[in-house]
């Protein structure tokens, strides 16, 4: 086998250009189109922050609110998606009703398959309006609770928490949650937007490059590890806990969720907003009892023991998954929370990818068996010349 570098993960490897995000190593910022996410979360609405995303420029007075009236009219639920959700059995994976919603939608669409950029932002816009309401929904009915209407009063973030738990939330809850879905609007070439453009390369229409997306979101490496958090949580079960628990853990050689990021080596960027944002909550809940204190406590003792032991800091989901367990959202929700947020960045990603497409079909090193052949096998002929014949390596492959 010849001497080949492999680079596992893709790791290190520049793909294509993107004029989405990046990541700013001088001051470790993460910037949408230029601006660094920690003043867009400070300043602006995630409807906002998604208009920047999919049209270059924050929006002016005008543009804001024709945006945001087109997605308060949108926001309502199809019958046949409602009931393809109600037909989902109550133990799947939310992101698998998640997915099925989402595909459901594409597949009722006429212009599906009409690729063009305005088509394409009107399929991203229908989206970032009914996602909320599927996500609430699918929480909803798993503790016997009927769909809850749009209100088109209320804003997006007011909305999304109205929807789920009927009623209309503190000013305080409604802005962390903003926070939240602005952080996790847009994260450059991560694994589910990749996953996104790979589908988009292929010509292929944009429901089912976000349907793919979903699919690769859903894993504990990924989107996945917000759930994985709160897991942890429960298994440690107080700050008392944390040392005991970590030595068994590290000797275990468990992977430590919520911890680490393959971009960021001091530090994820958004963290500090979301856990300032945490903090907010922690205060608000700690009048309705202890739990509140007792789960902050937690995340300060495990954080500080872990960082001690291994130098490695938390990332974007450590945060997030206790933020969402506060608000009252189910663990296994909190994955499609993100992908209410993400679809956002995703959709920018397929417009792009689409704008100035190449097939994205990476080589491989085999190191399987040398050639070898059937016992007895006579070959055909006319079957053996065909199988010298030249094919384009796309259709080949």
């Amino acid at each position: 086998m010849t001497d080949i570098e492999i680079k596992k993960g893709l790791a290190g490897v520049t793909v294509d250009y993107t004029a989405v995000s990046k990541v700013n190593p001088e001051t470790n910022s993460l910037l949408y189109r230029g601006y660094p996410v920690q003043e867009l979360a400070a300043t602006q609405s995630f409807e906002a922050v998604a208009y920047l995303l999919w049209y270059g420029e924050l929006p002016d007075a005008d543009q804001l609110a024709a945006f945001t009236a087109e997605e308060r009219a949108n926001r309502a639920l199809d019958d046949n998606v409602r009931e393809a959700i109600d037909l989902t059995p109550l133990d799947a994976h939310p992101m698998d009703v998640l997915r099925t919603a989402v595909s459901l939608v594409g597949a009722s669409d006429p212009a599906a398959f009409d690729s063009s950029r305005e088509s394409d932002l009107a399929k991203s816009r229908r989206l970032l309006a009914k996602l909320p309401a599927m996500v609430a929904y699918d929480q909803r009915r798993r503790h016997g609770l009927g769909i809850l209407d749009p209100r088109e009063d209320l804003d997006y973030s007011q909305n999304f928490l109205w929807m789920t738990f009927g009623e209309e939330p503190d000013p305080v809850v409604a802005q962390a949650f903003n926070v939240s879905m602005i952080l996790y609007a847009e994260h450059s070439f991560n694994a589910s937007t990749f996953t996104a453009r790979v589908i988009t390369s292929t010509m292929s229409d944009l429901y089912s490059a976000v349907v793919g997306a979903i699919g690769a979101l859903k894993g504990p490496l990924h989107g996945g590890a917000n759930e994985a958090v709160m897991h942890i949580f429960d298994e440690i079960g107080s700050a008392q806990n944390v040392g005991p628990w970590l030595d068994t853990a590290l000797a275990e050689k468990r992977k430590i969720m919520g911890f680490g990021h393959r971009v960021y080596k001091h530090g994820d960027s958004r963290v500090p907003t979301m856990k300032a944002a945490l903090d907010t909550l922690v205060e608000h809940y700690s009048a309705q009892g202890d739990s509140a204190r007792d789960l902050a406590a937690l995340y300060d003792a495990l954080e500080a023991d872990f960082v001690a032991r291994k130098g490695i800091y938390p990332n974007l989901d450590y945060p997030s998954g206790p933020a969402y367990n506060l608000m009252g959202f189910d663990t296994l929700t909190f994955t499609p929370l993100f992908v209410a947020a993400r679809v956002t960045g995703w959709t920018a990603h397929i417009m792009e990818q689409a704008a100035s497409n190449a097939l994205i079909r990476p080589l491989s090193a085999y190191n399987g068996p040398d050639e070898r052949h059937i016992d007895g096998y006579v070959p055909d002929a006319a079957l053996d010349a065909a199988a010298t014949l030249d094919r384009p390596e796309e259709a080949a492959g």
